[in-house]
């Protein structure tokens, strides 16, 4: 928001700094984490685009950096198409090497047995962190999890966290896939599902100013048309701040329905959005059921026969993709 906006209704803070929501579903889902984490495994965190998956690996993070039992790694490359086995193996040696003059081996029998004997003399569990895991080659994830068995062979303990959208997990379980997929833990976030608007309530709450009342900038009705019509905390985020922006613009004060019909797309909750949400392009469709991206387009905007319609529906339900 604008410092303008943010002054006319007394917000000291933008949205996107309001801090951790956090749920008893949140909460049970970083306790089972943290325990998969200290045995060794395969996990991954699997939820749609904007849920807070990002947001939650922070919370696991901090916290096992607290308790100071566990090491954490993550990558920080910003190329996350073209992360591979060899970056990840790279992140590892950077965040666990303690020797500054320390050369990390390029020969790879030599760097595993290095890395092997690393982790060993380190003592500790290792959790190493992956983001937009949906992105990473099958070869990777195999690789990911033949590491794991090796630094087990040296008596040491990796776990690795995949987080990524729903397309992650029905990778997962698809039959080319069983040697990782049956040995991976799977955990779905939910977000704030059935806690929308107590989340709507706790970010005004926390970006409105000492004594500001949540009633002087929005109305009950507008308030319960976002939390009918938004699902993730990134999109109220986002369409909280474009109301009050329109708000502003008019000299609306509190925001009332009319500007959250204003500010809503018409279609933000049709079928390509919400296959988006959940990792879905039209070519990476197209690829999944052996057709053509122009088809699947089609399919999109509605216009296939009602056969061929149906044909897809039931191959998509079956990946396990929801329409």
């Amino acid at each position: 928001m604008l410092s303008d906006v943010m002054n006319y209704y007394s917000f000291i803070r933008d949205f996107k700094g309001a801090g951790y929501f956090e749920t008893e579903h949140h909460q049970q889902i970083v306790k089972e984490l943290k325990v998969a984490i200290k045995q060794g495994q395969m996990v991954a965190l699997s939820g749609i685009v904007g849920c807070g998956k990002t947001t939650t690996l922070k919370a696991i993070q901090q916290e096992l950096n607290k308790e100071k039992e566990v090491l954490v790694s993550k990558s920080l490359s910003v190329e996350k198409g073209q992360v591979n086995l060899g970056t990840l193996i790279l992140a590892l040696f950077y965040d666990l090497v303690t020797e500054k003059d320390f050369k990390i081996p390029t020969q790879p029998e030599r760097r595993e047995r290095m890395l092997q004997a690393l982790i060993k003399k380190r003592q500790k569990p290792i959790a190493l962190f992956v983001d937009e895991a949906h992105d990473l080659h099958n070869k990777t994830l195999i690789g990911l999890k033949r590491l794991i068995e090796v630094v087990q062979d040296g008596d040491g303990i990796l776990s690795i966290i995949l987080a990524g959208h729903p397309k992650l997990k029905n990778d997962l379980r698809r039959p080319a896939m069983e040697e990782i997929g049956s040995r991976t833990t799977v955990f779905n976030l939910e977000g704030i599902q059935g806690q929308k608007t107590e989340y709507i309530n706790w970010l005004l709450d926390k970006c409105l100013k000492k004594g500001g009342k949540r009633a002087d900038v929005i109305t009950d009705d507008a308030l319960a048309q976002l939390a009918e019509r938004l699902t993730t905390p990134l999109q109220i985020e986002q369409h909280l701040g474009l109301a009050f922006d329109e708000g502003y613009h008019i000299g609306q004060k509190p925001v009332e329905t009319e500007i959250i019909d204003a500010i809503l797309a018409k279609d933000i909750n049709a079928l390509e959005p919400r296959l988006t949400r959940h990792g879905y392009t039209a070519k990476t469709l197209a690829e999944l059921l052996d057709t053509k991206p122009a088809e699947i387009r089609s399919f999109l905007n509605g216009n296939l026969t009602p056969a061929r319609t149906q044909e897809l529906q039931n191959n998509l339900l079956a990946i396990g993709i929801p329409l």
